[in-house]
């Protein structure tokens, strides 16, 4: 091995956390040195192993099987279902048969006997990191594959209905159902339009997404007068123009113009401030704060829409998803604005919490840095 690929070969070790789980000091100690080069957490029992392992960054636990308290199968088990794709390696004897069929049944990655041989050791620990790697690479595609599965049926949902009221249209003004001067027609009229507006808004919204989904791109920033951008969403607003009984209340304060891509963060106000309206009723209030402290700038929405339940809040950020509070079905959209909202702000340092109740109404808080938004 060359000497750059040496260095580099070492640099991946170091990034790599190892737990090792055994209620004897002595055999945990011997691991850790077999293992120089990784970094290396212990715990002398299985609940000590699950608490270091909830800190997070830990890429392949070590644990013996008979420990007092929880032991290693048991550990295994809340392990897998905290994180499937964790590697857990037992150490055990061979002899036990038992042991190894329960380990297998729970998922376990590779088996190490007893009395250790190090050189073991540390071939299982590689192996379990390409392992990981492997698996964490697996998950990505099937949740890719998911994602990509769920957007076209999302897709196809959204186009069907208004697709087909404008054929069946089609199809009854073909065969003479409907004569020029019949106040039906004229209403149809009026609905086919509505519809092929709301196609328009849709192969839209789909354009904007495409240019959105690029998540990784790097943030042009430049600056960014919240006052302003909020009135120009309030003046552009679809959801807005259609619920003309909801009052627009605003607290907008003087506060400094950021530095932040304008276009993301533009984009994040639009979704929040229409969701506002487009989740009130026929009439009510939306209303719309923004002011600034020593840590940063806050947008606040409030609406004295439906509310949401709270177990359902935590879903709202999830791609596809759509609340549905009167259970109608026919909630218009992809169910990627808020995903996309929340992505953009933490992408500037900031974040996005909804607080809400059934029949009080929604109020949605975005918070950005004044430090990392003033950045360049």
């Amino acid at each position: 091995m060359s000497e750059k690929l040496e260095f580099e070969h070492s640099q991946n070790l170091k990034m790599k956390t190892i737990l090792i789980v055994d209620d004897e000091a002595v055999i945990r100690d011997l691991c850790s040195r077999a293992l120089k080069g990784y970094h290396i957490v212990q715990a002398g029992n299985g609940q000590d192993a699950l608490t270091t392992f909830d800190k997070g960054g830990i890429d392949v636990i070590l644990t013996d099987v008979m420990m007092p308290g929880m032991d290693g199968i048991e550990l295994l088990k809340r392990l897998k279902a905290k994180e499937p794709t964790i590697v857990v390696i037992i150490m055990t004897g061979f002899s036990e048969k038992d042991v190894i069929l329960n380990a297998l049944k729970a998922d376990a990655d590779d088996f190490i006997s007893k009395p250790l041989n190090l050189l073991q050791l540390k071939t299982a620990i590689d192996k379990a990191l390409v392992k990981k790697a492997l698996k964490e690479e697996i998950a990505s595609l099937k949740s890719l594959d998911q994602l990509k599965s769920n957007f076209l049926s999302s897709i196809s949902h959204k186009f069907r209905t208004p697709l087909t009221s404008i054929s069946l249209f089609l199809q009854n003004l073909a065969t003479g159902v409907f004569a020029a001067d019949d106040p039906q027609f004229r209403m149809n009229v009026r609905l086919v339009s509505d519809e092929s507006a709301y196609l328009e808004r849709l192969v839209s919204d789909l354009l904007v997404f495409s240019r959105m989904m690029d998540t990784g791109r790097a943030l042009r920033r430049e600056p960014f007068s919240f006052t302003q951008a909020i009135q120009t969403i309030l003046g552009e607003s679809r959801e807005i123009s259609i619920k003309p009984s909801i009052e627009t209340v605003l607290d907008l304060q003087d506060v400094p113009a950021l530095k932040v891509d304008r276009e993301k963060i533009a984009f994040a106000l639009k979704q929040i401030i229409d969701n506002a309206y487009k989740f009130s009723g026929e009439q009510g209030e939306v209303r719309i704060s923004l002011r600034a402290d020593a840590t940063g700038l806050f947008i606040e929405v409030r609406d004295s829409g439906a509310g949401i339940p709270q177990d359902e809040i935590p879903k709202v950020f999830e791609k596809f998803y759509q609340f549905d509070p009167h259970n109608t079905g026919q909630v218009r959209g992809f169910g990627l604005g808020l995903y996309y909202a929340r992505e953009f702000v933490r992408m500037h340092g900031g974040s996005i919490s909804i607080e809400s109740a059934v029949g009080s109404g929604s109020s949605v808080t975005v918070w950005l840095p004044l430090n990392d938004s003033k950045g360049a």
